[in-house]
């Protein structure tokens, strides 16, 4: 695997997920990383009305296209009330009106974390029952609860067994 695109389901700047995801993409060797920012695809809210009056935003096409061009994606979701934040949602609503299949058949490696002890386990619940019927090909996934307790930048996932199930994880995504 060659390219691997990583994506935080969040526009927060110093996202946890983007460490997450980032340390997990940089674990699949000889690979090229390219890290998403959701800030450089805002796009207005999706509504059957903006569609038939402006068509779909230039930002839904550019995403798309990045996705076709990556050999695998690690996305590691943010949750707000239990679900999608407003940002990734919204993106992947434009999206889907371009390609129903928006994530291309790619090999997903498909995370959540949180500071809290469930890590994101609501959101990566929906994601491995929805991204499936939108060209998903999730081939393993890990929620990392109690992110700061559990990992660091330096070191990534301090914990030995939630460790193991990282390398497992990434492992699949490797041999995909």
């Amino acid at each position: 695997m060659k390219n691997i695109l990583v994506i935080a389901g969040t526009s927060h700047r110093d996202s946890i997920n983007l460490a997450l995801a980032s340390h997990a993409a940089a674990q699949v060797e000889g690979a090229e990383v390219n890290a998403l920012d959701l800030n450089d695809f805002e796009m207005p809210i999706y509504s059957q009305d903006r569609e038939e009056a402006s068509g779909i935003p230039d930002e839904a096409q550019q995403f798309l296209a990045v996705i076709q061009a990556a050999d695998g994606i690690v996305l590691s979701l943010a949750e707000h009330n239990g679900s999608y934040t407003a940002a990734f949602k919204n993106l992947f609503d434009w999206t889907s009106r371009l390609e129903q299949k928006l994530w291309s058949g790619k090999p997903m490696l498909l995370m959540a974390t949180s500071p809290g002890g469930r890590g994101g386990a609501t959101v990566l619940a929906a994601a491995e029952a929805t991204f499936p019927h939108l060209g998903g090909n999730i081939v393993a996934s890990l929620s990392l609860p109690s992110f700061y307790d559990n990992f660091s930048e330096e070191n990534g996932i301090s914990d030995p067994a939630l460790a193991s199930q990282m390398s497992e994880a990434v492992a699949r995504l490797s041999a995909s």
